[in-house]
């Protein structure tokens, strides 16, 4: 559901989508032959690029593929769901097929729920029975996975695993609806990595963890810190004012807020609707404003942006014996630091 800041944001979206790039969605056609060719033209050019440069740039490629999957599952280009399902069908980043991504992220624009562990599926949080019963090890892991080198080393891994595991539960409960998706991505999957294999000489494991998992840790730098546990709805979602790669690669994601406050607006069209209402995007996300990824980095690339019990007083005030003490930080929310 859209919230608009008034009615005059209203009226001009309004105004706004009845125009020819918002009717033809010429942008993000333009996007898709993009990702397509670029993707297909690194692979046929491998030998010539050597593996590690065809790796890489794969990698780039298939996150912003991922990007795309995004865009589609929101209803662009077309507003056929089976017709952008067939868009972003191909398994060009591996891991996950548009349908289970598709179904699994429109769970995640619940705001009322976001952040919760056991109704957000993109939350980066546990709930405090798994905190309780968690090993050392594990509890390691969680703390590592929340800061921003931990997210894109472990972040995917964390990421298939639980995709894995909520298939398989889906499985014992006799929900058998996702078999036909599951089977018909692994036999693209492939087809596609023996193609690359027998024709562009890159061996399938090196494209499926190489690239695959390379376009993974590429969108957790997206996704780190997007969203924060806050008490007011609108507070949880971040606005990251990113430079211009990252704001292409992400599709305009960056602006999160407004992202999940008008999820129909189309990726070229955000920057134009934040810009037009910044100080007021400022203040609906209570100052959750940060300068880049860059800015995250500084801040925490080895410090927990947060504790990963969610909900608790562990959240808040973490035992000694997790090796942690929490630091204020000037939007309010805790950060986990290693004791020194």
């Amino acid at each position: 559901m859209a919230f608009y800041l008034d009615d005059t944001q209203r009226s001009t979206l309004a105004r706004l989508a009845s125009s020819w790039t918002w009717r033809t969605q010429w942008p993000t056609w333009l996007l898709i032959v993009t990702i397509y060719g670029g993707w297909f033209g690194v692979a046929t050019h491998a030998r010539e690029l050597g593996l590690p440069l065809t790796v890489a740039l794969l990698a780039v490629f298939g996150a912003w593929y991922m990007s795309l999957q995004h865009e589609l599952l929101h209803g662009h280009p077309t507003r056929s769901r089976r017709f952008n399902a067939l868009l972003g069908f191909a398994p060009l980043a591996v891991w996950f097929p548009y349908g289970v991504y598709r179904d699994s992220h429109l769970l995640h624009h619940d705001d009322a729920h976001l952040t919760h562990p056991e109704r957000d599926p993109e939350s980066y949080f546990v709930s405090p029975l798994v905190w309780q019963r968690a090993g050392r090890t594990f509890r390691a892991l969680l703390v590592f996975r929340n800061t921003f080198v931990g997210r894109l080393l472990i972040g995917p891994a964390f990421s298939i695993a639980a995709t894995g595991v909520e298939a398989f539960a889906k499985l014992r409960r006799g929900d058998w609806r996702d078999v036909p998706v599951w089977l018909a991505h692994v036999v693209a999957l492939g087809a596609l990595a023996a193609w690359l294999q027998i024709v562009c000489a890159m061996p399938a494991w090196v494209f499926i963890v190489g690239a695959g998992y390379g376009a993974l840790s590429l969108g957790a730098v997206r996704s780190f810190q997007e969203h924060r546990v806050a008490e007011v709805v609108a507070h949880r979602t971040v606005i990251n004012e990113a430079a211009w790669f990252w704001r292409l690669l992400f599709l305009n994601n960056n602006f999160h807020v407004v992202h999940h406050d008008l999820p129909h607006v189309p990726w070229f069209a955000i920057p134009r609707v934040y810009e037009a209402s910044r100080e007021q995007y400022v203040e609906r996300s209570g100052g959750f404003v940060v300068n880049g990824y860059s800015e995250w980095f500084r801040r925490y690339v080895l410090a927990a942006a947060a504790h990963p019990a969610f909900g608790t007083r562990s959240a808040i005030h973490p035992q000694p014996a997790t090796g942690y003490a929490l630091a204020p930080q000037s939007n309010g929310q805790a950060d986990v630091r290693a004791l020194s």
